[in-house]
């Protein structure tokens, strides 16, 4: 856990030199636009002989984005970079992580008719994975995933349909995606979708993403996308989804909060279900995921 641990403090002092919170800085310079957003969360509870029982435990949770677009002429290209990771503790046991993500996005396109602004033929770049180690807890012996276990690369070519600065949606009828899986112990076992003993998964379908970030109340801003993927050549008809929601909001100069949530389903990723909790595996199979994060904390801006 000291990696994790050190990895922890530097997001920290990331956070703590671009701005704490949500903090929101935009930059134009020609036809470029660059800006990042941070938020930290923190909570904790210390109890002393109180009689009501309970336990110590401490939290936090960072979030953060940085975006470079460009737009000139019949010329557009986004990029974006997106992490997350959140630790918790609860009495004298070893920290446990609550959030691990990195993801890098690009995405180029140019116009694909003259009388129509909104149009573009589009070619896109992702990258997806995590920072560290997860295990299976309570039972932390156990790894189930790690950096690039899974680590995902999509390439996908179609036409964006950009109506204003809040909304785009893609279909990419050609699109290929990777998944690897670079821990051999976990490959070996088949998991993620690769064949067991493998590193490697390959597979090509279409591609759709809806995007839509806009302040929707004043101070409260809500950012959230939608990801799904069929393989035409197997099982086409189980759709991979990735839907992640995330909303911001100002209570004042000081105080913000926020809501993130994110829900998956990926035919091939099994999960291992106790259904009697008595730490034994009675199910694998492919499941809804679902998580959810509500954070309240202190802003600072500089």
């Amino acid at each position: 856990m000291k990696k994790v641990t050190l990895l922890f403090v530097s997001l920290l002092i990331v956070s703590l030199t671009f701005s704490q919170e949500e903090t929101k800085n935009d930059t134009v310079q020609g036809p470029w636009k660059t800006g990042a957003k941070t938020l930290l969360n923190f909570s904790q509870v210390s109890l002393t002989n109180w009689a009501a029982g309970g336990e110590n435990s401490i939290s936090g949770n960072f979030l953060g984005n940085v975006f470079a677009n460009y737009k000139k002429g019949n010329a557009q290209w986004d990029n974006s970079l997106d992490v997350s990771y959140g630790l918790m503790r609860q009495g004298q046991d070893e920290l446990i992580k609550t959030d691990d993500k990195l993801e890098l996005t690009s995405k180029y396109g140019r116009k694909a008719f003259m009388n129509n602004k909104n149009w573009y033929y589009s070619a896109m770049f992702s990258f997806r994975t995590q920072f560290g180690e997860g295990f299976d807890y309570p039972n932390d012996s156990v790894k189930i995933s790690d950096f690039m276990s899974p680590g995902y690369f999509m390439l996908a070519i179609g036409m964006d349909y950009n109506p204003n600065d809040f909304f785009s949606a893609s279909a990419s009828p050609m699109t290929g995606k990777v998944t690897i899986v670079n821990d051999q112990k976990l490959a070996d076992k088949g998991a993620f979708g690769v064949k067991p003993g493998e590193n490697l998964r390959y597979e090509f379908g279409g591609f759709i993403k809806f995007m839509f970030k806009k302040e929707i109340w004043e101070n409260v801003e809500l950012n959230t996308k939608l990801e799904l993927f069929s393989n035409y050549f197997n099982n086409p008809q189980n759709i991979d989804v990735n839907w992640e929601m995330l909303i911001s909001m100002k209570v004042n100069d000081y105080l913000s909060a926020s809501l993130n949530t994110n829900l998956i389903y990926d035919d091939d990723v099994n999960v291992h279900i106790d259904e009697n909790d008595d730490g034994i595996v009675d199910t694998v199979g492919p499941r809804t995921q679902f998580k959810e994060m509500l954070g309240i904390g202190l802003t600072f801006s500089f």
